[in-house]
């Protein structure tokens, strides 16, 4: 707990830090992406190395809470995850001026998995694709597999999972190049 507490104090001081220094021009300064507290925030390079990992304590405008001007010049994408959703926006720096590419914007929605009783629920809105792979897991053991495919704008699934064998059970679920994981218990 101690260990977590310094780092988030770390981070706090050193965004705290850039941006008191910071003199980041907005290339496009019509675009305003608003964060909410509660958010998760992954900065990635081109490369694929994550830059920066970590939850939104404020309210605010993306580009007043983070500071991408004092990056090196490369393109990096976001990541902004909330309950249901992330989303994905790419932006550009050269020599200290931002630019966000909108047109690169992308929605992903996540599926959304509870457990009821005996049941688990699988529930995924199809806006952005209509495929996903479901596996289901008893103690580390596979006991089930299916590959979802419909047309429908909302992929729903439910398991009804056998009462007499209760336990730890693990539901892996992949879609949009992501995988997506819950532990439960019956």
């Amino acid at each position: 707990m101690k260990t977590v507490i310094k780092s988030i104090l770390v981070v706090a001081v050193m965004f705290g830090t850039s941006t008191a220094y910071a003199s980041e021009t907005l290339d496009n300064t019509l675009y305003i992406k608003t964060i909410n507290k509660g958010d998760n925030i992954v900065v990635k390079s081109s490369k694929g190395d994550v830059i920066f990992k970590g939850s939104v304590n404020y309210n605010g405008n993306l580009t007043q809470l983070l500071n991408f001007s004092q990056l090196s010049d490369d393109t990096y994408t976001i990541e902004i995850t909330r309950d249901f959703e992330i989303e994905v926006i790419d932006l550009i720096v050269k020599d200290r001026v931002v630019e966000l590419l909108i047109e690169s914007q992308e929605k992903i929605y996540k599926p959304v998995l509870r457990t009821k009783e005996s049941q688990l629920i699988i529930s995924k809105i199809a806006f952005d694709t209509n495929v996903m792979s479901v596996k289901l897991y008893y103690y580390g053991e596979l006991i089930f597999s299916e590959n979802v495919k419909e047309e429908a704008e909302i992929l729903s699934r439910v398991y009804r999972l056998d009462e007499t064998n209760p336990g730890n059970y693990k539901a892996v679920i992949k879609t949009n190049d992501r995988i997506y994981t819950k532990n439960f218990r019956i």
